[in-house]
C-alpha cells in the first residue's frame, strides 16, 4: 500500500492507462476489461485492474494537474512496479486542422509548470515519449482506420489563461493544451519506465466548439 493507493501487492498491473477522470476509470473498467476488481477508492480516485484479451491491465485515475498526476504515477512507480504508464485523456486542440473528437498522441510535452524548474534549475528538459509504445499505439490507430495526429502538446499549469499564451505555444508546433504529459514523461525518464498520452480532442481553443462532461466521460472511445 501507499499514501494514496490502497491497494495489497499484486494488485496492480505493470501497464496502467491514465485517466484523469476516476470517472473515466470506472467506465473503462467496466467497459473494456474483463472481470475487473477495484483496488483503490482512495479519496474517490478509483483505480481497477482486469484483463483484456488475456492481459492483466489497470486503470487508475490520476485527477486534473501535474501535481495530482506526480502523486498517483510516482507510487504506482515506486511502490507497485508499473513499468508502462499510458495517459488517456482529453486536450484542447489549437491547430485548425485538428478538430473535435480527433484522436491526438504527444511525441513531447512542452510545459510552464514550476515542476520543472524544481527538477532542473537553469537546465532545460524535454519530455519525451516512449518511441516503442508510440509506434505501436501509431499504427494501431492506422490498423483501425483512425485519422490520428502526432505532435508535441503542452501541459499547462492554468486551465484558465486569459493571457492567452496558446498563441505563443501554437506558433511554435503544438498541437493543442492539456495538463499532465510533461509530468507524466518526465517520471517515467526519472524512473527508467516507458509512458506515453493519447487524447480525444474535447474541445478547440480557436474555435471555442467544446463537448459535455457526459460526452467526455462516456463517448471519447478511440484512444482506448
Amino acid at each position: 500500500m501507499s499514501t494514496h493507493i490502497n491497494a495489497p501487492e499484486g494488485a496492480i498491473a505493470d501497464k496502467v492507462l491514465l485517466p484523469g477522470d476516476p470517472l473515466r476509470a470506472k467506465f473503462i473498467a467496466e467497459n473494456f476489461l474483463e472481470n475487473p476488481v477495484c483496488y483503490n477508492e482512495v479519496r474517490g480516485m478509483y483505480g481497477f485492474t482486469g484483463t483484456y484479451k488475456g492481459v492483466k491491465v489497470s486503470v487508475q485515475g490520476t485527477g486534473m494537474g501535474q501535481p495530482s498526476l506526480s502523486i498517483y504515477v510516482n507510487e504506482l512507480f515506486r511502490f507497485y512496479g508499473v513499468q508502462k504508464a499510458i495517459r488517456i485523456g482529453t486536450i484542447g486542440s489549437v491547430k485548425e486542422d485538428v478538430h473535435i473528437r480527433d484522436t491526438v498522441i504527444a511525441n513531447a510535452a512542452c510545459s510552464d509548470s514550476y515542476l520543472l524548474n524544481q527538477r532542473f534549475g537553469g537546465l532545460h528538459f524535454a519530455p519525451s515519449a516512449d518511441f516503442e509504445l508510440l509506434y505501436k499505439a501509431y499504427n494501431k490507430a492506422k490498423e483501425l482506420g483512425i485519422d490520428v495526429k502526432v505532435g508535441p502538446v503542452v501541459s499547462s499549469d492554468r486551465f484558465y489563461d486569459d493571457n492567452e499564451n496558446w498563441k505563443l505555444w501554437k506558433k511554435y508546433g503544438a498541437v493543442g493544451i492539456e495538463m499532465e504529459t510533461a509530468e507524466l514523461l518526465t517520471l517515467a525518464a526519472e524512473f527508467g519506465r516507458k509512458a506515453l498520452s493519447i487524447f480525444t480532442v474535447s474541445d478547440h481553443i480557436v474555435t471555442g466548439e467544446t463537448t459535455t462532461a457526459e460526452e467526455r466521460q462516456l463517448t471519447f472511445k478511440n484512444m482506448h
